[in-house]
C-alpha cells in the first residue's frame, strides 16, 4: 500500500498465439559463476544523477531473481524526467551480485502510460503454453502520469532480459491512489503452481472492501480466470490487506505474507495452508519476533534450508532493517530477528541463489515519497555466518 502517494500526485491476436504449436524451448546459456565470490553490504546498483529533474523518490520497491543460467536480474520503479514516459530498468549481475550494468528496458508498448509502480520478475521453470521453460516474465502496473488509471500487464523476455514483449493485461482498475472507495489494483506477484502461472495482488475495486487480496491464474499467459479472494475482512471496511508474497515449506504448506492496514497499522500477517489457491480459509497469524517487534509494512519471503531440518523463513519489512527468521514451519511463537547491514527499504525484496540458498540477497530503493536521496543497493548475506 502507498501512503504517501497522494502526495506524489500533487508533484505531478492472443488466443491465436496460445493456440499455435510450441517452439523448442532454447538452450539455456551457462554463467561461468552464479555464487559471489564475497559478501557485500548495501551496493549501490544505480543512482540517479544529482543534476537531473527526477521526480521524488527517485526510485522505489526493488526486486531481483537468479536465472536458470546463472544470471541476476534487478529492477525497480524509476522516477526519471516524463516525457518520455517511465519504463522498468533491467540490470544484470554476472558475479552473483557485485557488479550490475544494464542489459535492457520494459516499455509500456499498449496504453501510452508508462510503467509507473510494481514491478515483480519471475521466470517460467516449465513451459506454459507458447512461452518455454526460461522465458523472463515482469508484471508491472502501468498508469498514466496524472495517476486516473491502474493496469496490471505483463511482458515476457526470450533472452534473458535483453529485449521484452507484451503478453496481456491481467487485470485494470481506477486512480492510482491508497483512498478507501477509488478502485485501484496494486502490487502483482507471480508463481507456478500445478501448471498454472498464478497473480496474486490487491484489489479496490469490491464495494464491500476498502481493499483485498486475491488471484487469478492462466494456463497460456493471455486468458485469465475469474478472481479468487485470498485475504479480506468481513468485520472492517477500513482494513486493507496488501502486498501478497508467497513462499513453499518442505512440510508441503505454503505462507501466504501480508500487511494488514488500515486497521493493525500494517502489521505483518501471514496464512499457512496447503493449498496456495486456497489462502482464505488457511490459519491466519501476526509476526512477532523474540524481541517483542512488529514488521510493519511491505513483507516478503522466502524459505532457505540453511541449517538442515525445516531449514528457515526469511522475512523482511518495510519499516526495520533486521530479517524475521522461523526456524519451525511459521509457528507464530517462533520469529527470531538477525541484523544484517543492508538499509530498511519500502518492499525490500530478498531473493536465495539457485547454487547454494544459505546465501541470500536483499534489494532495496529507499523510502515512500518525500525522499529524494532514493538509491538502488543490494547486500549478499551468508545465512550460515549469521547463525541461523
Amino acid at each position: 500500500m502507498r501512503f504517501s502517494m497522494v502526495a506524489l500526485a500533487a508533484l505531478s491476436g492472443a488466443l491465436s498465439l496460445a493456440s499455435a504449436a510450441p517452439a523448442p524451448d532454447p538452450p539455456t546459456p551457462v554463467v561461468e559463476r552464479t555464487l559471489p565470490s564475497t559478501t557485500a553490504s548495501d551496493k549501490t546498483i544505480f543512482s540517479p544523477p544529482t543534476d537531473a529533474n527526477w521526480t521524488n523518490p527517485r526510485v522505489l520497491y526493488a526486486r531481483a531473481i537468479e536465472l536458470s543460467s546463472g544470471a541476476l536480474l534487478a529492477t525497480w520503479e524509476n522516477y526519471s524526467p516524463e516525457p518520455p514516459l517511465v519504463h522498468f530498468p533491467i540490470y544484470q549481475s554476472l558475479d552473483g551480485g557485485l557488479t550490475w550494468s544494464e542489459i535492457g528496458q520494459v516499455h509500456d508498448t499498449q496504453n501510452g502510460w508508462g510503467l509507473r509502480y510494481q514491478p515483480f520478475l519471475y521466470e517460467l521453470p516449465q513451459r506454459i503454453a507458447n512461452y518455454p521453460k526460461g522465458t523472463v516474465l515482469l508484471a508491472g502496473n502501468s498508469i498514466p502520469t496524472d495517476l486516473s488509471l491502474t493496469k496490471i500487464d505483463i511482458y515476457a523476455s526470450r533472452d534473458g532480459g535483453f529485449t521484452w514483449e507484451f503478453v496481456s493485461n491481467v487485470a485494470s482498475g481506477g486512480e492510482a491512489l491508497p483512498i478507501n472507495g477509488l478502485t485501484p489494483i496494486w502490487e502483482p506477484f507471480l508463481m507456478v503452481y500445478d501448471s498454472e502461472l498464478i497473480c496474486y495482488y490487491s484489489d479496490q475495486r469490491d464495494e464491500n472492501y476498502g481493499q483485498k487480496l486475491v488471484h487469478t491464474t492462466t494456463r497460456n499467459l493471455h486468458n485469465w480466470t475469474t478472481l479468487i479472494d485470498d485475504v479480506h475482512d468481513d468485520s472492517a471496511y477500513a482494513a486493507r490487506p496488501g502486498m501478497p508474497a508467497v513462499a513453499q515449506l518442505p512440510d508441503g504448506n505454503w505462507i501466504f505474507a501480508y500487511e494488514a492496514c488500515g486497521t493493525d497499522g500494517c502489521r505483518v500477517h501471514y496464512r499457512l495452508g496447503a493449498n496456495p489457491l486456497d489462502m482464505l480459509n488457511a490459519g491466519s497469524y501476526t509476526v512477532v519476533s523474540d524481541q517483542g517487534t512488529y514488521p510493519v509494512s511491505s513483507p516478503y519471503v522466502v524459505w532457505s534450508s540453511v541449517g538442515g531440518g525445516n531449514g528457515a523463513l526469511i522475512l523482511s519489512c518495510g519499516t526495520n532493517a533486521n530479517l524475521f527468521v522461523n526456524r519451525k514451519l511459521g509457528d507464530p511463537d517462533s520469529w527470531v530477528e538477525y541484523a544484517i547491514d543492508q538499509p530498511k527499504a519500502y518492499s525490500r525484496g530478498l531473493m536465495l541463489y539457485n547454487e547454494d540458498d544459505t546465501m541470500l540477497m536483499a534489494i532495496g530503493a529507499g523510502h515512500l515519497p518525500p525522499s529524494d536521496t532514493n538509491y538502488v543497493s543490494n547486500s549478499v548475506v551468508d545465512l550460515d555466518a549469521l547463525g541461523i
